[in-house]
């Protein structure tokens, strides 16, 4: 028995010493042994996609060729509000993203590897009490960044000092919203470096009406519904800008006569059936053609099976795919800035959404560094169409 139990003590005593000293010296430190503190996809600060993180509002410091900028702004929402936790939800989406594992076969490079300074600037501290005050807010920080001088040494983006009335390179900016109010101070400070803007507007809604029931104060009038009809009274937008992907109810065709007017032409959801994703991509670039661009993306254009987490939902939406192939069409065209908004985390499921539009932000990013649209490297072991 006694020898039972010393054969038992002395295996005991085995594996613990084995758990205590297999790693060695308890001294060493983490820095010698183990190297720099890396973060995991589920830890570290919340910065999209583990970027360098700045508070460049503050810190004058700061340059950058492109900016992540959150505008966590909701209460210009007509239906259901949570779009101020948008830029959380779409820095925590991409979470699994990180600069030196960006390659896409998709796009074929990787943004941040193209010469290109970008950061996340973090967010707007906008007000949530005071919509006028808000709106200011947004226009005085926006305008702050596109007054920086470039990170690079070298014209990061050429076109970008022709378009310019000063005749300098700006840097851009992707906005993660917010609801939609956010794009009319944004076009107000571009109109100041640009002038009028095309503006390529990826909706289930026109966001051109006049005003809302109820809207008897002119403050009011401001919301994510109307702010492109401001604009436009405004002279921010030029008369060649184009939806993509709308699907509403209207409350009948002089909605679309309105529409005209604000200087929209508009692509229906159901016309990706009727003439595909090529033809989309073409008639988007023929209606902008040669002029300053903003992409503006309501994560309410890809369907609610899809993307759930948004305040105003509307059924028979284009998938994620589609979206990302047209923007990608897009590449080359005189973009200015651009975002991704109305991610409204509370309706998610399984930050879907969330998820989904980080990936999109992904693709904004390298839509603003890519001259041309996307030609995939060769890659024989995949299969071409003609082969499937």
């Amino acid at each position: 028995m006694k020898a039972a139990v010393s054969v038992f003590l002395l295996l005991v005593r085995s594996v613990l010493g084995h758990d205590q000293h297999h790693f060695g010296d308890s001294q060493e430190t983490w820095l010698s042994k183990y190297g720099k503190q890396v973060d995991q996809p589920f830890s570290g600060p919340l910065a999209f996609s583990h970027l360098t993180y700045a508070r460049c509002l503050e810190d004058e410091s700061v340059d950058f060729d492109i900016a992540v900028l959150g505008i966590p702004f909701d209460t210009g929402t007509s239906y259901r509000p949570g779009a101020r936790f948008g830029p959380y939800g779409i820095r925590s989406g991409s979470r699994r993203q990180r600069d030196i594992h960006a390659y896409t076969l998709a796009w074929g490079n990787n943004p941040y590897e193209q010469g290109f300074k970008i950061i996340d600037c973090g967010d707007v501290p906008v007000s949530p009490f005071d919509n006028a005050l808000a709106i200011n807010q947004m226009e005085v920080a926006y305008s702050s960044l596109l007054a920086r001088s470039i990170s690079s040494k070298v014209p990061a983006w050429k076109e970008g000092a022709v378009l310019a009335k000063d005749g300098r390179e700006h840097p851009r900016i992707v906005s993660m919203g917010g609801d939609h109010t956010i794009v009319l101070p944004i076009l107000r400070a571009l109109y100041k470096i640009y002038g009028p803007i095309a503006v390529i507007h990826f909706d289930a809604h026109l966001d051109t009406w006049t005003g809302h029931p109820g809207a008897v104060t002119e403050q009011s009038r401001f919301n994510h519904g109307t702010f492109f009809y401001k604009a436009s009274q405004e002279g921010l937008i030029s008369n060649s800008s184009i939806h993509a992907g709308i699907r509403c109810k209207l409350l009948g065709l002089d909605d679309v006569e309105n529409d005209k007017s604000v200087g929209f032409h508009f692509i229906t959801s159901d016309d990706i059936d009727d003439h595909g994703v090529p033809a989309i991509i073409g008639r988007i670039r023929e209606r902008v053609g040669d002029n300053p661009v903003y992409l503006s993306l309501d994560i309410d254009v890809i369907d609610p099976g899809l993307a759930p987490g948004t305040g105003t939902p509307e059924a028979g939406g284009w998938t994620s795919r589609e979206v990302k192939r047209i923007i990608r069409g897009l590449a080359g065209l005189n973009f200015v800035g651009a975002d991704v908004v109305e991610v409204a985390p509370a309706y998610d499921h399984a930050e879907v959404t969330g998820t989904t539009a980080a990936d999109i932000v992904h693709d904004l990013l390298s839509l603003l560094v890519s001259p041309v649209p996307s030609n995939k490297p060769d890659q024989p072991e995949i299969w071409s169409r003609y082969e499937l």
